[in-house]
C-alpha cells in the first residue's frame, strides 16, 4: 500500500528532502499567486501533495507538487467558474471540487491499470500541448511582469496588451527583469549551493526593500499562518458537466506529468516505478489537496532531479521535504507579504519559458513537415481554445496519419503471385509448381499485422485476380488479423468459391484461426484444403488442375 520508504539512506534522503523544499518554496508562492492571487493554496498544495504522494505513490524518488501545467489548467478552471458563479467563494469551492474529482479520475486510471496507456500518445501532441501550456503561463504573467493587474485570462491579456504596454510601471518591470536575469545567468558553481529560484526570491525581495523601497511595488497579500481549513465539495447542477470535463482534463494532465517525471527518475536511479500505483498516489494527493484548498499537482521534474542529485533514494526524502516546507510555511508566513509580485511573475515566466519544448520546435520541420504542422496546431489550439480540444484533435490527426502510413507500408505485404518471377521468397519446389500451373494457380500472400487500413489492399489484389482456377491464401506470416481485414479476406474467399475456383487456406493459427472460425470461414472449405504448409497446398492445387484436364 505504502510507497518504498527506507531508513538505510537517512543522510541522503534528508539532504534530498531539504534541497527539494528549498526549491519548492518560491515555486509554490509563484503558482499560488498566479492561480488564485493568494500564496496559501500554492504553499499548502506543495505540502499536502508532496506528503500524500510520497506516502502512497509508486515512484520512491518522485517529488510531487503544484506544477506549471497543472497551475495553468487550474487557473483556466477558476476563470471559467468566476464568470458564471454568483460569487468568488462559490467559484473557488467549485474549482477545488474539480481538483477532488481530478484525483478520483486518477485513482480510477490506476485501479483499472491504465498507467501504461496514459503516456502512449504521439510526441508531437505531447510537445504541442506542453509548449502551449508554457506559452499560456508566460502570457498570464505579463500583467504582473509589467506592474499591472491581471484580468480576463489569456485572451483578455492578449487583447489588452497595447494598454498593458502603455501603462508599464518601470520599477516593477526592472525588478521582474532582474529576477529573470538571476534565474538565467546564475553560474553553475552557485547553483550547486543555492537554487536560482530561491536566490532570485531573496535578492529580489532585498532589492525591493532597499533600492526600490520608494517605488510602491505590489507585494503578496498577507495570509494566515495556520493550518488550512476543510473545503466541502460543491456540485452545481448547471456546471456539473463542465466540472467533470475539467476534472478529466486536469486528471489526465496530472497523470502524464507524473508518469513522464517518473520515467526521468527511473533513468537517474536505474530503477523501475509502478505506474498504476503512482496514479493512485497522485489521485489521493490531489483529493487531499482539493479538500484542504490547495492547488492541484503532479510529479515535478525539477524537484525530482534535485532530490536525486542531493542523495534522495526513497520516499522518505519526499516526506522530509513536505514536513520542512510545512514548518517554513507556518513560521515564515508574515515575511511573505514583503515579497514583490514582480519577482514571483519573473519566476513563473521563466518556468513557462522552460516548459516550452524549444529543442523539438527547432527541429520539427526538419524531421517531418506533418509533425511540425500537428505540433504548431496543438500549440495554437491549447492557447486559443482549450487543452482537451487541442489534445483531442492532435491525437486524432496524428493517429490518422500514422494509420495511413502504416497501412501503406503493410499493404506492400499483400501480394498475388502467379509465376516464380515475382519478388517473393519461394522454395525451388514451390517455383516449379507455379511454373507448371502456367498462371492457373494463384498464390495470395499476406504477412505481418493486417489492420483495417490493409483491407483496401486485400480488396485491390483480389479484384486484380485474372483467369485462374485455384487460389492459395497464405496466412502463415500474419501476426494479427483485424476485423476489417478479416472481412475483406472473407469476401475474397467467398467470391473465389462463387467463381468455381479451388480455394486453399495456409497457416491460419492462433488468433488468426480463431477470428476466421468466428466468421465461419473455415466451414466453407473442405478440411483437406486447410493446411499448415504452403508447399502442400500448392501440390493439391496443381494436382487438382491435372485432374481437370
Amino acid at each position: 500500500m505504502l510507497n518504498r520508504i527506507s531508513t538505510s539512506n537517512l543522510r541522503g534522503d534528508a539532504f534530498g528532502g531539504v534541497t527539494a523544499a528549498v526549491i519548492a518554496l518560491p515555486m509554490a508562492l509563484a503558482f499560488g499567486v498566479a492561480a488564485t492571487g493568494d500564496p496559501a493554496p500554492g504553499l499548502w498544495g506543495a505540502v499536502i501533495i508532496g506528503l500524500v504522494a510520497s506516502l502512497f505513490g509508486g515512484t520512491p524518488t518522485l517529488i510531487s507538487e503544484p506544477t506549471g501545467p497543472m497551475t495553468v489548467v487550474f487557473t483556466s478552471v477558476i476563470l471559467s467558474f468566476t464568470a458564471t458563479a454568483p460569487d468568488k467563494e462559490t467559484a473557488m469551492a467549485m474549482a477545488f471540487t474539480v481538483v477532488i474529482l481530478a484525483g478520483l479520475f486518477q485513482i480510477l486510471f490506476g485501479v483499472f491499470r491504465l498507467g501504461r496507456y496514459v503516456t502512449q500518445m504521439p510526441y508531437t501532441v505531447i510537445s504541442g500541448f506542453m509548449s502551449g501550456i508554457g506559452a499560456i503561463l508566460v502570457i498570464l504573467q505579463l500583467p504582473a511582469f509589467l506592474g499591472q493587474t491581471a484580468s480576463g485570462g489569456v485572451m483578455g491579456t492578449l487583447s489588452n496588451l497595447p494598454g498593458l504596454i502603455a501603462g508599464i510601471q518601470p520599477m516593477e518591470l526592472a525588478l521582474a527583469l532582474i529576477t529573470v536575469a538571476i534565474l538565467w545567468f546564475t553560474p553553475a558553481s552557485v547553483k550547486r549551493f543555492c537554487p536560482p529560484q530561491l536566490l532570485a526570491l531573496v535578492l529580489g525581495t532585498v532589492l525591493s526593500m532597499t533600492l526600490f523601497h520608494d517605488a510602491g511595488l505590489k507585494t503578496i497579500p498577507p495570509f494566515n499562518a495556520e493550518l488550512p481549513s476543510l473545503h466541502v465539495p460543491t456540485l452545481s447542477g448547471g456546471q456539473l458537466r463542465l466540472m467533470f470535463v475539467d476534472a478529466a482534463v486536469l486528471g489526465m494532465l496530472g497523470c502524464i506529468d507524473a508518469l513522464l517525471t517518473s520515467v526521468v527518475a527511473d533513468s537517474l536511479t536505474r530503477t523501475e516505478h509502478n505506474s498504476n500505483k503512482e496514479l493512485v498516489g497522485q489521485g489521493l494527493a490531489n483529493i487531499a489537496s482539493g479538500v484542504f484548498g490547495g492547488l492541484p499537482g503532479a510529479g515535478a521534474t525539477m524537484g525530482t532531479v534535485v532530490n536525486i542529485q542531493a542523495g534522495g533514494r526513497s520516499a522518505l526524502s519526499g516526506i522530509v521535504r513536505a514536513l520542512i516546507l510545512m514548518v517554513v510555511v507556518l513560521a515564515a508566513a508574515p515575511l511573505a507579504s514583503m515579497i514583490p509580485l514582480a519577482v514571483l511573475a519573473g519566476i513563473a515566466l521563466k518556468v513557462g519559458i522552460d516548459i516550452i519544448d524549444w529543442d523539438f520546435l527547432q527541429r520539427a520541420h526538419h524531421l517531418s513537415v506533418k509533425a511540425a504542422v500537428i505540433t504548431y496546431c496543438v500549440i495554437a489550439l491549447t492557447v486559443l481554445a482549450d487543452l482537451i480540444t487541442a489534445v483531442g484533435i492532435g491525437v486524432f490527426v496524428a493517429n490518422v496519419l500514422t494509420i495511413d502510413r502504416m497501412s501503406a507500408l503493410q499493404s506492400r505485404k499483400v501480394k498475388t503471385i502467379s509465376t516464380a518471377d515475382d519478388d517473393v521468397e519461394l522454395t525451388d519446389e514451390e517455383q516449379v509448381l507455379l511454373d507448371q500451373a502456367s498462371g492457373k494457380v494463384l498464390l495470395f500472400q499476406l504477412a505481418g499485422p493486417m489492420i483495417f487500413g490493409v483491407a483496401k489492399a486485400i480488396s485491390r489484389e483480389h479484384n486484380a485476380i485474372g483467369n485462374c482456377q485455384a487460389v492459395v491464401f497464405d496466412l502463415s506470416e500474419v501476426s494479427h488479423l483485424g476485423v476489417t481485414a478479416a472481412i475483406a479476406l472473407e469476401n475474397a474467399v467467398k467470391e473465389a468459391i462463387e467463381e468455381s475456383r479451388q480455394v486453399f487456406l495456409v497457416g491460419a493459427t492462433g488468433s488468426t484461426e480463431k477470428r476466421l472460425q468466428k466468421l465461419k470461414l473455415l466451414d466453407r472449405l473442405p478440411q483437406s484444403h486447410i493446411t499448415g504448409d504452403r508447399l502442400d497446398a500448392l501440390r493439391l492445387a496443381v494436382n487438382g488442375l491435372q485432374l481437370n484436364v
